[in-house]
């Protein structure tokens, strides 16, 4: 509870004292008055002095206006009790809005938490703590045990593991050492790392994370300047309407002023739009922090909004549904076993730094003996020729068994395939594949179990390969062999065919996928851990690479947008059947508070509900 919450539950605390004194005590006239204006001026003058310098620049017609109006008016025609228990519970509704406001802030305040400190950089031989902003590109900084990462860089010297959980919603600490990048505001675990800098703090990962977070309110979804736009007209309307109530039905009717007045001011106490006004910016706020408790960010609640109307989501193959990394992922050997042709391979190809030869290596997963090699000759666009304890072998395309002559068997396998000979005799073949993410299937159905209509894949993929990982994940439709300015014409092609509420969400690695992205109705870029590009192209940021998390802040997004439609249903429906209540007199001042406090404590609760994210949520499980 923050020092200001604090002081006003003091004084909300005090007033009901000195309330409850007054409605208690057998007291004369002027002592209960003199009681109950003690206890107004305990809780309500901060309102009154909001609304006297809020019309003194200008701003007549807002909450503070209203209140002060009716409760001073109920004063001045006696009503003491009435007067000074809306304005004590109007506080207390401020209470719960304060204090729903600062809870909601905490999930997106531990974001705001990663940004560091300080950096401690080596010069001449000593560490020195400086300002993260004044360490500049290439110079040395050291990370000690338990200190946050404070530039994005590479590792020189020292391992450990990085606790990566507030940008990337992960619990498992992710294990680095010599060679790997690191990035800002992450948390050094175990070892003492020595990293190289390669942005200034202004161009880091943390900063643009925290200029994103710091920008999300920006950006109003069609609720929330509904809401705002009807507040502005609303409550001078209900001003002038009041005025009307307290003058004409007098004047036509010959009953005396009193009645009226009191009427006019019940009626401006049940119009306060604050139910409305506090609640669904909330909603949409709690929304924003629920997902970002997941690792997901949603630069504001326009794209949130977006997101709940989701009808056909789209993905760029490479990098989204693939890991974008090649894998051994069949091995067909001849007259020998798995493991010797696989270790045939990885000797024909230690030579080789390309991602096929990588692939093998890493699939054979033992050290390469040099001395067995003696003699390694590439073959352009066939492969390679290799002595190996003494034996030639072939590793290559199919090309390079025909240019041999070796009587061989193609293999019918989708994917790049390496075909393999031991002194002129054919010895099998390894399948070679970009690997599917382990969660791609399952991401597929979560979104069509939330009632997503149709998937779609782009890929400049052959059509073999794009229609085996269509098939694999189930996808509805699959578009292959594409350059990137037709991954645009295909979006467009499937905006044109979506209903008129529906929305078209691309998702993308966000380095290649601009243009795509900034098409799309929501643009998602996946794997945004460290990708300035993702960052700045996409409306929805994903700090991991699951594709999981899409269907997961679906769901978190009508889940706000049902809780911001319930209040503004529930908000209005009360409100207008006391304000008619309230005309005809049957309606006090006590039916006034519930209609203005007790919607907004109701409407605050509900909105709260949108910061709920269960676990369960950020799986497809």
């Amino acid at each position: 509870m923050t020092r200001k919450q604090k002081h006003l539950l003091y004084r909300i605390l005090t007033a009901a004292v000195l309330f409850a004194l007054g409605r208690l005590l057998p007291l004369s006239e002027w002592a209960e008055m003199g009681v109950f204006l003690v206890c107004y001026a305990v809780i309500g003058w901060d309102i009154v002095w909001k609304a006297i310098t809020n019309i003194l620049s200008g701003q007549v017609f807002d909450e503070n206006f209203l209140m002060t109006i009716a409760t001073i008016g109920a004063l001045i025609l006696g009503e003491h009790s009435e007067g000074v228990a809306v304005m004590l519970f109007y506080q207390v509704g401020e209470w719960f809005q304060s204090y729903a406001v600062s809870k909601s802030r905490k999930s997106i305040a531990g974001l705001m938490d990663i940004r560091p400190d300080y950096a401690n950089v080596e010069r001449n031989g000593k560490l020195e703590q400086v300002d993260p902003e004044e360490v500049l590109v290439g110079d040395t900084i050291v990370v000690k045990p338990g200190e946050r990462v404070p530039l994005d860089g590479k590792i020189i010297k020292g391992t450990s593991a990085l606790d990566t959980s507030a940008l990337t919603g992960e619990s498992m600490p992710r294990d680095v050492g010599p060679g790997m990048d690191v990035i800002s505001g992450c948390i050094n675990q175990t070892g003492i790392l020595t990293i190289q800098t390669t942005k200034e703090f202004g161009e880091s990962t943390v900063s643009k994370i925290l200029d994103l977070v710091e920008n999300a309110s920006d950006k109003k979804g069609k609720t929330e300047n509904f809401i705002t736009r009807f507040a502005r007209y609303f409550t001078p309307a209900v001003v002038f309407a009041a005025i009307a109530l307290a003058i004409l039905p007098p004047l036509v009717t010959g009953q005396a002023f009193t009645i009226w007045i009191y009427r006019a001011l019940t009626f401006l106490v049940i119009s306060c739009p604050c139910a409305l006004v506090i609640s669904i910016p909330l909603s949409f706020f709690g929304g924003i922090g629920g997902a970002s408790k997941l690792g997901v960010l949603v630069k504001g609640s326009n794209y949130l909004e977006s997101l709940s109307h989701a009808e056909t989501v789209v993905f760029d193959k490479t990098g989204t549904l693939t890991k974008g990394s090649f894998a051994v992922t069949e091995i067909d050997p001849v007259g020998m076993k798995d493991k010797e042709l696989l270790e045939l391979a990885a000797y024909a190809e230690d030579y080789s730094n390309h991602p096929i030869s990588l692939s093998i290596k890493k699939a054979y997963g033992k050290k390469v003996d040099s001395n067995r090699i003696t003699d390694v000759q590439e073959i352009a666009g066939h492969g390679v020729q290799a002595i190996i304890d003494g034996e030639v072998v072939l590793a290559g395309n199919a090309k390079l068994m025909e240019k041999d002559h070796i009587r061989y068997t193609p293999s019918n396998s989708v994917g790049t395939v390496v075909y393999l000979a031991c002194n002129g005799s054919y010895s099998g073949c390894i399948l070679i594949e970009d690997e599917i993410k382990a969660d791609a299937p399952d991401a597929i159905k979560a979104l069509k179990e939330i009632g997503v209509r149709k998937t779609v894949m782009l890929t400049g993929d052959a059509d073999a390969v794009g229609q085996k990982v269509a098939k694999r994940l189930g996808l509805d439709q699959v578009y292959t062999e594409l350059l990137p300015a037709d991954k645009v014409d295909r979006v467009e092609e499937l905006l044109q065919l979506k209903s008129e509420k529906g929305k078209l969400v691309f998702v993308g690695d966000g380095i290649n996928d601009a243009p795509v992205l900034a098409r799309a109705d929501v643009g998602i870029a996946m794997g945004g851990l460290g990708s300035d590009a993702a960052i700045e192209a996409a409306d929805v940021v994903l700090m991991t690479d699951e594709p999981s998390k899409i269907a997961a802040v679906i769901k978190i997004a009508r889940k706000t947008i049902g809780i911001a439609n319930q209040n503004i249903v529930f908000a209005l429906g009360v409100k207008l059947l006391v304000l008619i209540l309230g005309a005809l007199g049957y309606a006090n001042m006590w039916a006034a508070v519930f209609a203005d406090v007790g919607v907004s404590i109701i409407a605050i609760l509900n909105a709260i509900r949108a910061m709920r994210v269960k676990k369960f949520d950020s799986s497809v499980h």
